[in-house]
């Protein structure tokens, strides 16, 4: 029964969230949102959350038209901008992360799409969820623990966690921050701070023991976002290390960032950034913790674009990548 789907003790139970019945489904999936964007709502226990999540998980496993599907996927996903506290929004974000880590494995060729189209939604509503806090500085902590921690989608040390969800992050993290900051829940949002935001994919190119996840993480994100904040060139000689890209500019986050504290910093210029996004890259190859072979790699990508840099050429740091 309708009526059954939701309670004011309680969300609505799993059976209704992956009913049959489409009806039934969606009023389950308005009966959540309701549910939890009470203002007096606390998280959910960590057992429930989990329950609750493989309850939407397979409500959207049920939907089968790609209207459906999109339609779904930005509903289930604006819950988190539904709900006013960002400490329980960060705790249905976590409980969709681990419930889609342990859950992926389980997902046939015909649906995987769909759960990308997910996967995006999330990040996207994540960043908005972000920009509405202010960046606050706690809320991107927790942001960044959901995704390295063991379970989370970006976790080094976790080989449960399937690596095509680094590489389906890694393609589309920044253009999802970008749109965010073209289209924000609030006016004037605050810049990106770049180095909080990207610590994760350090860390993960850093101590990943797997070869391709590290080339997808500099493929897909070091070096359009190096070739976004490069200076531009005064002819039409291509670079002497590689080939400008024509793509992937990102031009809100361009405009609109810093490194990590943006109410003191406010938005700074390409070339700050780059600085600060090359300064990360060789603080994160000195770690002790790196791989030696990722250590290599992330110092020759640094090398690299130092030396790309006339500012740079003749200023780099004496680096012994062997």
């Amino acid at each position: 029964m309708a009526s059954e789907t939701a309670s004011t003790s309680g969300p609505p139970m799993g059976k209704y969230l992956a009913s049959t019945d489409k009806k039934t489904r969606d009023k389950a999936i308005k009966s959540l949102a309701a549910f939890l964007s009470d203002p007096s709502r606390e998280a959910l226990p960590k057992a429930e959350m989990a329950k609750l999540w493989k309850g939407v998980f397979y409500c959207y496993w049920m939907s089968d038209k790609p209207i459906v599907q999109q339609a779904l996927a930005t509903e289930i996903a604006d819950i988190l901008l539904a709900i006013s506290n960002t400490a329980v929004s960060l705790a249905f974000l976590r409980g969709f992360w681990e419930s889609t880590v342990r859950e992926w494995n389980t997902i046939d060729r015909l649906r995987i799409d769909k759960y990308y189209m997910l996967i995006r939604r999330f990040v996207n509503a994540s960043f908005r969820l972000l920009i509405r806090s202010g960046w606050d500085a706690e809320a991107c902590r927790e942001y960044n623990s959901i995704l390295t921690d063991r379970g989370g989608p970006l976790c080094p040390d976790d080989l449960r966690v399937p690596t095509s969800l680094a590489y389906h992050l890694s393609d589309i993290y920044l253009e999802e921050l970008d749109k965010a900051l073209g289209s924000p829940p609030v006016e004037s949002p605050l810049p990106a701070p770049l180095s909080t935001l990207l610590s994760p994919f350090f860390s993960l190119a850093s101590r990943t023991p797997t070869t391709v996840t590290y080339q997808r993480i500099q493929s897909a994100l070091f070096d359009p976002l190096l070739t976004a904040f490069a200076p531009r060139q005064d002819s039409d000689e291509p670079s002497r290390k590689r080939p400008r890209l024509s793509s992937s500019t990102f031009p809100n986050l361009v405009s609109n960032a810093c490194s990590s504290n943006p109410k003191d910093e406010g938005a700074v210029s390409t070339a700050t950034l780059r600085k600060t996004l090359l300064k990360q890259m060789f603080d994160t190859a000195s770690e002790p913790d790196t791989r030696d072979a990722n250590r290599r790699r992330l110092y020759a990508l640094w090398k690299e674009n130092m030396e790309d840099d006339d500012e740079g050429s003749g200023s780099g740091k004496e680096v012994d990548a062997s």
